[in-house]
């Protein structure tokens, strides 16, 4: 065990973060993205402390995938420099000040100005949210064909998740059998998603928002409004800003459009210290175990010298 791992996790994730970026520094030699107008946008949000990361997570996705144009939220650390670098590896971007979006009801923050965005401008594209925090490392048919088919898709959490977008209050039954629950607030919200009235007919998908796809003209604020409210109704009008509510929002969202898209988890994961398949296409490095045992660096470089052969 090195002396690092005994330093409490905000100061050995800082010291990891910036050996990550120093790591994956050869994305800025990669060929930059060629945007195309075709109905396709990869949006993320961002700022300066994850633009190497982000580069790495958006050029190995639109490399598979070889369509959209790029759209950026700024969480308002964007530099000068880092908009230049991103005009130039990016195509241009167009880029959103997080400041722009009008919040209605919504709480402010954990990441709900990016979902209200996709929300409001789904209209006429397809909208496929990406963390920076992800690395697309093989082919991804099940996105192209979703696009293709104009059905919104879905990170799975889990295995647990495998059960479907299924009526809310079957979620609650199969996966919380003891009834209401505490803790997490997506625990708490979950569980007691068989309050909601049956009459509304409402879906729900165990997800991760860290990437999903939103088809283009699907339902828009009204829907996520009214699934607010009953939020509101399971936890307090207090913790519905609570970090983690917009994913439960983008879940539910996701699981009532036509016909949604579970991506197969042995495929498409995230990250929790194990090994993944040889035909794993995405893995999303989320949270206390992103750089463990180097995978997120062995990936990213992977990605790096794909973008470059």
């Amino acid at each position: 065990m090195s002396k690092w791992s005994l330093l409490p996790q905000r100061w050995r994730t800082k010291k990891e973060a910036s050996h990550h970026a120093e790591a994956i520094v050869d994305i800025l030699e990669t060929p930059p993205i060629v945007p195309a107008q075709d109905g396709v946008v990869l949006f993320s949000m961002m700022g300066t402390a994850v633009l190497l990361p982000y580069l790495v997570a958006v050029k190995s996705l639109w490399a598979q995938l070889q369509r959209g144009r790029v759209v950026l939220m700024d969480d308002g650390t964007l530099t000068a420099q880092d908009r230049a670098i991103l005009a130039h590896h990016c195509g241009d971007p167009e880029i959103i000040p997080i400041d722009s979006v009008k919040m209605g009801p919504f709480p402010s923050g954990g990441t709900w100005e990016r979902f209200l965005t996709i929300l409001d401008r789904r209209n006429s594209d397809y909208w496929i949210q990406l963390d920076s925090d992800t690395v697309t490392i093989g082919p991804v048919p099940e996105i192209a064909e979703a696009i293709s088919r104009n059905r919104s898709f879905g990170l799975l959490g889990g295995h647990d998740a495998e059960i479907g977008a299924l009526p809310v209050a079957e979620i609650a039954r199969q996966l919380y059998p003891d009834g209401p629950a505490e803790g997490h607030i997506q625990t708490r919200v979950e569980s007691r998603l068989d309050q909601c009235p049956p009459q509304r007919g409402w879906r729900y998908m165990r997800g991760c928002s860290g990437f999903a796809g939103f088809a283009a003209m699907g339902e828009g604020r009204a829907l996520a409004a009214a699934f607010l409210d009953q939020m509101k109704e399971f936890v307090g009008e207090e913790d519905i800003s609570i970090w983690g509510t917009e994913q439960i929002a983008s879940n539910f969202q996701i699981a009532n459009d036509r016909d949604p898209v579970l991506l197969p988890y042995d495929r498409y994961l995230n990250y929790w210290n194990e090994d993944w398949r040889d035909d794993a296409a995405f893995v999303h490095f989320v949270g206390t175990h992103r750089y463990d045992n180097g995978a997120y660096e062995r990936s990213s470089r992977l990605a790096i010298e794909t973008l470059n052969s």
